[in-house]
């Protein structure tokens, strides 16, 4: 058996989640005695200065012993996050349309206006 078909016999079961920058693949694949296990990977894009770009990834192998426990402590953490913080999404820069817009009004220099110009030594560039 050739590696394209080991590759084929592996992966039973597969979704995909965008999410910005980041895409979620969601696996189920089979071990060499045939029983089923999840991987989840995350890969994320990054774009360098010169414009073109890269994957990181990061992968999780959850295995069917794992699942009921891993189930249980992943709603109890999505639950109190949401609970929490409520399911609106505070940090744009994890919204999925997010484009960063400045707003002349809110860059401005601070500027000091409780001196006058009577604190300032006048100097004539004559008596350098």
């Amino acid at each position: 058996m050739g590696t394209h078909d080991m590759m084929e016999k592996e992966e039973i079961f597969s979704k995909v989640l965008r999410a910005g920058r980041r895409t979620y693949f969601f696996d189920v694949r089979a071990t060499k005695a045939e029983d089923y296990y999840l991987t989840i990977t995350e890969s994320k894009k990054f774009t360098n200065d010169d414009g073109s770009f890269h994957y990181k990834k990061h992968k999780i192998y959850i295995y069917k012993e794992d699942f009921s426990e891993f189930r249980e402590i992943l709603a109890e953490m999505t639950d109190y996050i949401i609970e929490e913080k409520g399911d609106e999404v505070i940090s744009e820069r994890h919204q999925k349309d997010f484009k960063k817009e400045y707003d002349d009004n809110s860059i401005s220099a601070k500027v000091d206006n409780s001196k006058t110009t009577d604190s300032f030594t006048d100097i004539d560039f004559d008596d350098i």
